[in-house]
């Protein structure tokens, strides 16, 4: 397998890097396996290597396997060539990057990178038992069609009531100075927001919210100290600006760069978002390596992605 040599700083360098398929091969098949390669089958550590081919053959089952399978790369016709430095972009980008534009970037057509795009995400995934703790911000807000990009009668139609109407709701908490996370429920009643907080907020904890009615009760399991935004949007420390501050992060990657995301996808792109903002502190490297860390035992197929 190809010399690594010194590993990428920045984009120029990475593409660089991974054109050469040994060199982007050996690069996943040592994050995978720090070990050494390991059967997806049988779990076999004895093995050949094929290196026309890129592929691995078990001693124990005989089987060949090579390092994307198992991985959202599996079945992927794309080679890591392609795959490495589109996680490169993806990870690194403020205000992510639409299908369109990292197609033309890597020379693939729309539809392939929007599958690609899918699947990344799907390794940003970062599920975690670890609760939020010290000061807490909740917030909620609405993902949906802008009026002035709906057709006149579609928007009388539609935006006839509150701003949420015919809207996707999205739960936000934020640590201060820590991690946030993000994710679409189902509506913004008391019973669902207080389940989903105390799920993910240690008791004891300071909260704070802004006045919705929803919020009202959890003084019973944490300090809850409200801002009324009819008044004023910080009083002293009770304010919910860093989570404000995210969701102006998020809208501007779904109005700006996706123009438009479908309710069913809605999820898919929080989780992006989240992950590159709790990834803030980070160098591109380390982002981009952290992406590919979460790449195994992960799969996402065209037909799950479209529900067909």
């Amino acid at each position: 397998m190809a010399d690594q040599g010194p590993l990428p700083r920045n984009l120029l360098e990475a593409i660089q890097h991974f054109s050469d398929l040994d060199v982007a091969t050996g690069f996943v098949a040592n994050l995978r396996w720090p070990k050494g390669p390991v059967c997806p089958r049988c779990e076999g550590t004895e093995h050949s290597y094929l290196t026309t081919r890129r592929l691995w053959k078990c001693k124990a089952c005989k089987k060949q396997f090579s390092v994307k399978v198992g991985t959202i790369f599996e079945d992927s016709p794309l080679g890591l060539d392609k795959w490495l430095p589109g996680i490169w972009l993806i990870a690194n980008s403020k205000n992510s990057i639409s299908s369109h534009e990292l197609g033309r970037a890597l020379g693939i057509t729309q539809k392939s990178t929007w599958f690609m795009l899918h699947r990344i995400r799907l390794a940003m995934q970062t599920g975690t038992f670890e609760k939020l703790g010290g000061a807490v911000e909740v917030d909620e807000t609405f993902i949906g069609g802008k009026a002035r990009n709906m057709h006149a009668r579609v928007r009388k139609q539609k935006i006839s009531g509150t701003g949420g109407k015919d809207k996707t709701s999205v739960l936000g908490m934020i640590e201060r100075g820590g991690m946030v996370r993000a994710e679409v429920v189902p509506n913004i009643r008391r019973h669902t927001l207080q389940r989903r907080v105390r799920e993910v907020v240690e008791p004891g904890s300071a909260v704070y919210t802004d006045a919705l009615r929803s919020y009202s009760g959890l003084d019973a399991d944490y300090e809850h100290e409200v801002v009324d935004h009819a008044e004023q949007y910080v009083d002293g420390q009770v304010h919910t600006n860093y989570m404000e501050n995210f969701w102006a992060q998020l809208k501007r990657g779904l109005n700006g760069t996706y123009i438009g995301v479908q309710p069913f996808h809605l999820f898919r792109y929080l989780d992006e978002r989240v992950f590159t903002f709790n990834a803030r502190e980070h160098d591109d490297f380390g982002r981009f390596a952290n992406v590919l860390k979460l790449a195994a035992d992960r799969r996402l197929t065209y037909a799950e992605l479209t529900g067909h």
